[in-house]
């Protein structure tokens, strides 16, 4: 019996047995068809339908409860695909605005269907240093298709808390002798270039493009001609386009295009900040990205508050330039130049004082250096680094100090002088400006393709001590 009574039990085991393996295939089973039927849903392209066209936008219905703000849509036709942007959602519909514009915008009709394809993401990778592209990501440099990085980023991120951020320490050179003298720049330091058209703002631009003191360069050309788009690139970047990226936005592409070309910059340059390298943000300009955010907010239906620019305008601004500077403790940093157009020369237009608000520091180009040839044409006087105490070294910032009030002496009394009002020996303080004053603009006097000055306090004491050496000389043989 007691054989049987094991037996029996063993054949029991076993139907168990059976029993659960049975179960937990089925469950596989179940898991697999669960999965399946995940990813056929995702499959499913949900569409809508284009009821209303008007100038830079397209009103869709049956998209607004699948859509969010950003998210992109597609008109399909012919065999090619146009995109469009999610601007304005209402419960009922959604204001899409189209990226590429031209002969996709105009074939738009009533009627025609729009998929969904969500939001634009990118996957930067090291091997898009030395390439040019749009602000889709797409190369327009007939080097082939660019290779896609390990991980995608949403290129409207937000940028890193403040309280987890590294802080601004270690000055850096830029090459430029008047920007390290009067407004020296840390690493990570956000500094816009301010000045009217026509002074200076892509030659001085493509100075710091040059500059040595750099692991990476992303540089954001917005709204430019397209002209300058092949000199800036093979002409001022030369060597330095192999560790540099750039993203092209020309003045003749969609407003959408141009507002996502900065977007598209800083994505890609927190990708090499988050990879620990110390990256140089050049953006031309941040004025003509306001023109076009103010395009894009003019068509979904936005009021203008200042000057024609719609209040989304002035949060977009600093949601991009927050995302520069330092990133969180153990990445890199990136250190942002960005330009602004001064619409007729007017430093208090909207955009103009918003940037100068949110911006470590400013470069003011004056246009009446830049008729008198002395290039590059910063004024010295009201050009400002909010961060130069760290980047001053020893007695520069004492040094720095001398020269500005020598300058400002000198700038005071040319009237005085020029009517013949100055008599030597009167004002000891002036002679010593009138004899400095030339001496520091020469020394200030640097062409585009004149080499980065290594050390530029050491280049000016040297031609002072040369021009007090020659005075003392004619001094001596006059007695």
């Amino acid at each position: 019996m007691t054989g049987s009574g094991s037996g029996m039990d063993v054949q029991r085991q076993a139907r168990m047995n059976r029993g659960t393996d049975t179960a937990t295939g089925a469950l596989k089973s179940l898991s697999a068809r669960i999965a399946h039927f995940t990813q056929a849903r995702h499959a499913i392209e949900i569409s809508g339908t284009v009821t209303a066209a008007a100038a830079g936008r397209y009103t869709v219905v049956g998209l607004s409860r699948h859509l969010r703000l950003g998210d992109l849509v597609e008109f399909r036709r012919n065999a090619t695909c146009q995109l469009a942007e999610v601007v304005r959602l209402d419960p009922e519909e959604a204001i899409v605005c189209p990226i590429e514009g031209g002969s996709g915008a105009a074939a738009a009709s009533i009627g025609e269907r729009v998929w969904r394809r969500g939001p634009f993401v990118l996957a930067p990778d090291e091997s898009w240093c030395g390439r040019t592209i749009n602000a889709l990501a797409l190369p327009v440099d007939d080097l082939g298709p660019l290779r896609r990085g390990p991980e995608e980023r949403p290129i409207d991120a937000a940028p890193p808390q403040s309280m987890k951020r590294d802080r601004v320490t270690a000055p850096i050179r830029t090459g430029v002798k008047v920007v390290d003298i009067f407004a020296p720049l840390c690493r990570g330091q956000r500094m816009g270039v301010f000045a009217g058209s026509g002074v200076g703002k892509s030659t001085l631009l493509s100075m710091f493009a040059q500059a040595a003191d750099f692991d990476r360069a992303v540089i954001a050309l917005v709204g430019e001609r397209g002209r300058e788009v092949r000199e800036f690139i093979e002409d001022t970047l030369g060597e330095n386009m192999k560790k540099t990226v750039a993203v092209v936005a020309t003045s003749d592409e969609s407003p959408m295009l141009r507002r996502m070309a900065p977007l598209t910059a800083m994505t890609i340059a927190e990708h090499f900040r988050d990879r620990g390298e110390n990256v140089l943000l050049i953006v031309d300009s941040l004025t003509r990205y306001a023109h076009a955010l103010r395009e894009v907010g003019m068509a979904s239906g936005e009021p203008p508050v200042a000057r024609g620019y719609p209040a989304s305008v002035f949060t977009a601004l600093p949601g991009l330039l927050e995302r520069a500077g330092p990133g969180p403790e153990g990445t890199g940093a990136i250190t942002a130049i960005v330009s602004v157009l001064v619409d007729g020369d007017n430093h208090n237009d909207p955009v103009a004082d918003s940037a100068r608000g949110i911006l470590d520091g400013h470069l003011v180009l004056d246009r009446r250096l830049a008729d008198e040839g002395r290039y590059p044409p910063v004024n010295p006087l009201t050009s400002i680094s909010r961060l130069a105490r760290k980047a001053w070294q020893g007695d520069e910032e004492k040094l720095a100090l001398r020269l500005k009030a020598l300058i400002h002496k000198y700038e005071e009394t040319s009237d005085l002088r020029l009517i013949g009002g100055y008599r030597p020996g009167t004002d000891a303080e002036l002679d010593m400006a009138i004899k400095q004053a030339p001496v520091i603009y020469e020394v200030l006097r640097q062409r585009p393709d004149d080499p980065p000055s290594p050390d530029a306090f050491a280049e000016l004491a040297e031609a002072m001590k040369a021009a007090a050496g020659i005075a003392g000389g004619q001094k001596d043989r006059k007695g």
